[in-house]
């Protein structure tokens, strides 16, 4: 389903459009992402709600949401292709998937992020209210 179109670009939310090898290969260069395999890549994909940002054919742009689409969504692996920065498109993406129909009227959205607080803030993100309240279970390392 297209959500945004303007000229060359176009956000939307068909996955059969969605060019996973371009997504792991950005990914997997990513800090937050840094070396995950491709299946897993697959898999997230597989089990979200994604939003794909395109120039023409190419994908140039991604994001995705796990959410029970009542209460909760975690935004994550939002990314836009450092070519194309600095157009407006990474506010675009975030407002396409703010403002989705299937992800109104939740009580929390959760994202991580090591180095981009003040653009999400402009979308109501903040700090955590009571961080002492949020539990997280790490993977070991080996």
């Amino acid at each position: 389903m297209i959500l945004w179109q303007d000229g060359e670009y176009q956000i939307n939310t068909d996955k059969t459009r969605l060019d996973v090898p371009a997504i792991h290969n950005f990914l997997v260069n990513a800090y937050w992402s840094r070396g995950r395999p491709l299946d897993v890549v697959r898999r997230s994909v597989e089990h979200s709600l994604c939003f794909g940002l395109y120039h023409q054919q190419d994908q140039i742009g991604f994001g995705r949401v796990i959410s029970d689409f009542s209460t909760f969504a975690y935004l994550a692996d939002v990314y836009v292709l450092n070519q194309y920065r600095g157009r407006g498109l990474g506010r675009r993406l975030l407002t396409c998937i703010t403002q989705h129909d299937q992800l109104q009227g939740l009580k929390r959205w959760l994202l991580v992020t090591a180095d981009a607080h003040r653009f999400y803030e402009a979308y109501g993100f903040s700090s955590l209210t009571s961080p002492e309240r949020f539990m997280e279970q790490l993977a070991s390392q080996q």
